[in-house]
């Protein structure tokens, strides 16, 4: 089927096949005529599925059908979790709208960088703007950017909108915008927090749901691997130098460890970097580059810095740290194993975090063979005093951290023994 029979422009249906679509996605298969008839979607799919064309196509083509519409102020808005993903999308439809016949103007905005040369940007008005909710508030403050006219909200990453604290934000955003539009929300996954944002945002919304097909299901082989918390470092350095990994994503707990875990991979020999929220946006946009060009060849990121990330033919993920839920799991796998290339997801597991890997197993339906290098093979765990817990190496897995009681009993435990 091709684009033009979801009743795509041509120019936009070549604009897709230019971007690798040659021919629409599932997702885009059900989600352009519907965001194309003005309907709202609460769409989900799977990561790498298509999910930004499937809004941004039809999104960019009912701009150009409102043209006559004069007004300095965007008709349609796109918030997203992250400063990365706000430049990912806006590169995505930068590249679409080269397309169309009358120039449409798109504005991309996020924190981390000065307001000022953001703020330069909209004389000129906006029609559609891509932005983070926090600075899209600071710019509404600024009096450079009014969200009566909106027509059009899209909800990217929702889930992860919610996740990291945006929901007072996305409030104050709603409050702002036309009670008659079109909200279009699009996400890997559906937590119930999300459910409750459906009912209260979207209008009778089409529910697109489209699972993993096996002929399309990303191609990762997911491996665990048995080591003390102590080991990770060294044993990650080798999986790098044996697998011949020419990039890696290794994801950990905290924006510390990313920097430590970075350094000590330097001092082995290999090009590393740190990659977390307190870094500069220079500096962030420079690693992302040199990974993409292979001048660096590993990224340690935290979960919040890498939403953002999409590098082709990215072959190996690695859990240094396991994630804190299994939808965070779903997230960081489905870096690797995109665009029919095939991937390796491997996560680090040890005595105090064997419990929380199985959920996680238990959650995604899937069951992963331990294994064990040698050379890195666990110690034996040794015996605990009574209410101890062992050391989990996770930087904070939900439920693995001792409680005020558990502290108390091992300390009293040491007392009388």
């Amino acid at each position: 089927m091709p684009f033009t029979a979801l009743g795509l422009i041509s120019p936009l249906a070549q604009a897709a096949a230019g971007r690798g679509y040659a021919v629409p996605t599932p997702i885009q298969r059900e989600a352009i005529p519907a965001v194309l008839a003005g309907r709202d979607v609460l769409a989900s799919a799977q990561t790498g599925s298509g999910k930004t064309a499937a809004y941004a196509l039809p999104l960019l083509q009912g701009l150009l059908d409102r043209r006559h519409e004069k007004t300095r102020h965007p008709r349609a808005l796109v918030l997203v979790p992250t400063r990365e993903l706000a430049q990912q999308v806006g590169e995505t439809l930068h590249d679409f709208a080269k397309s169309l016949p009358d120039a449409l103007r798109i504005a991309v905005m996020f924190g981390g960088v000065s307001i000022n040369p953001q703020l330069m940007g909209l004389r000129g008005g906006a029609d559609l703007v891509v932005a983070t909710p926090g600075r899209l508030l600071d710019v509404v403050v600024h009096n450079a950017l009014r969200l009566g006219s909106v027509a059009t909200l899209v909800l990217d990453e929702a889930d992860r909108l919610l996740d990291l604290g945006f929901a007072e934000e996305l409030g104050r955003i709603l409050e702002q915008l036309p009670k008659q539009r079109q909200t279009l929300l699009f996400s890997a996954t559906f937590p119930p927090a999300i459910a409750a944002l459906a009912t209260s945002a979207l209008r009778d919304p089409l529910r697109i749901d489209v699972p993993a097909e096996p002929e399309s299901a990303p191609d990762i082989a997911q491996r665990a691997i048995e080591v003390d918390p102590s080991r990770r470092t060294q044993l990650l350095a080798k999986l790098v130098k044996d697998e011949g990994w020419p990039r890696v994503l290794v994801f950990v707990a905290t924006k510390h460890a990313a920097e430590i875990v970075a350094d000590k991979l330097r001092k082995t020999g290999l090009e590393a970097e740190p990659f977390h929220g307190v870094l500069s946006q220079g500096k962030r946009s420079q690693v992302l580059a040199d990974f993409k060009a292979s001048r660096v060849q590993v990224v340690v990121a935290t979960d919040l810095a890498a939403r953002g990330i999409d590098v082709v033919q990215l072959p190996a993920v690695v859990n240094y740290d396991l994630p804190r839920s299994a939808v965070d799991h779903v997230h960081r796998i489905g870096r690797t194993g995109r665009a029919g290339e095939s991937g390796v997801a491997v996560s680090f597991v040890s005595a105090g975090t064997e419990a929380h890997f199985r959920l996680i197993e238990k959650r995604q339906g899937a069951q992963v063979p331990r294994e064990q290098i040698a050379g890195f093979e666990p110690a034996p765990l040794a015996e605990l005093a009574p209410g101890a817990v062992a050391p989990s190496g996770t930087g904070g897995v939900k439920g693995k951290r001792p409680s005020k009681k558990d502290k108390l009993r091992a300390a009293a435990a040491g007392k009388s023994s």
